[in-house]
């Protein structure tokens, strides 16, 4: 078979291009590039004359792209930009620059950490640098290269990428589950006779207790007890560790439940149809780790939205 590597465009005169293209100007092209206007000129020239095709609509004092040329201009400066990235971060000691991922604690704690092992077993030459906070964080000022965000579709979330869905159901040890959770049906009088884990966050009532058993006519009855918590990951462990019962977010808690370390109601499910978790990504041509590290996370949502889909009511 052909090595179609022999067939492609020497680099000097795609950067060639690229520079001519980007400034609109041969001679700012070669000012940028510290070459003559000659030799651009022959760069760009050869680049045609390989390509078959002109690259660009040449006057006394200007000129434009062609429509081939527009294409290929599209396709080759993004690239050469993470091209460029990637020879600054293999000259940093070589090794490539961290990759910057933001998320919530629970998120980051429930989701992302159990997975990163699989990935840097994959890529052992790229590094991921976690950066957990509960404030939105901005991704040009505080160096971030992606972020998952949970939030309804938002003008802060334009061109993020949905990763999943919402869905939230009572979830228990099984040894708690066994006593707390009766047959299918509404909410009843079991449940009350065991802690409820709360989660101290009122801007979302549906992770609440009182959102669920007032929807159950059950808000003037008494549980045994509340146990409170300020961050999602604390609820959720103790749920595993049998002090009662939470309402668990199933997309970040399905590796649990599939082990059995939890157990969900699931005819409780309630889908939150507004919310959902998002990837954002930071203005600008990513770096080739970036986008490495960008599709596995695309890939492993992937997954858990495919896994959401076969959890069905007991």
């Amino acid at each position: 078979m052909q090595n179609r590597l022999v067939s492609l465009p020497p680099l000097d005169a795609l950067r060639g291009f690229v520079a001519a293209a980007r400034r609109m100007s041969i001679t700012a092209a070669a000012d940028d590039l510290c070459l003559t206007q000659s030799a651009v000129s022959r760069q760009i020239q050869a680049l045609e004359e390989r390509l078959g095709v002109p690259l660009f609509i040449r006057s006394n004092r200007s000129i434009v792209l062609t429509e081939a040329g527009e294409q290929l201009f599209q396709l080759a400066s993004p690239w050469m930009e993470r091209l460029l990235d990637l020879a600054e971060s293999l000259r940093q000691d070589g090794r490539l620059r961290p990759v910057t991922v933001s998320a919530s604690i629970g998120v980051a704690s429930l989701w992302l950490l159990p997975k990163l092992g699989a990935f840097q077993a994959a890529h052992p030459h790229i590094d991921v640098r976690l950066a957990t906070s509960n404030r939105v964080m901005d991704l040009e000022r505080d160096g971030i290269d992606l972020a998952i965000r949970y939030s309804p579709a938002t003008p802060a979330t334009e061109g993020g990428l949905r990763l999943f869905d919402e869905a939230v159901a009572p979830v228990a040890s099984p040894a708690v589950a066994a006593g707390a959770f009766g047959p299918p049906g509404p909410l009843a009088d079991p449940l009350l006779e065991h802690v409820l884990l709360d989660f101290d966050d009122r801007g979302r009532p549906w992770l609440h207790w009182d959102y669920w058993l007032k929807a159950q006519g059950l808000e003037q009855r008494k549980p045994k007890g509340y146990l409170h918590f300020n961050q999602y990951d604390q609820v959720i462990q103790a749920a595993v560790e049998g002090h009662g019962v939470a309402l668990g977010r199933l997309a970040l808690l399905q590796p649990m439940l599939k082990d059995g370390r939890l157990v969900a109601r699931m005819d409780q499910r309630l889908q939150v149809e507004d919310n959902g978790y998002w990837l954002m990504q930071a203005p600008g041509a990513a770096r080739a780790e970036v986008a490495i590290f960008r599709d596995w996370l695309l890939a492993q949502a992937a997954l858990t939205a495919q896994a959401l889909t076969t959890l069905e009511p007991a």
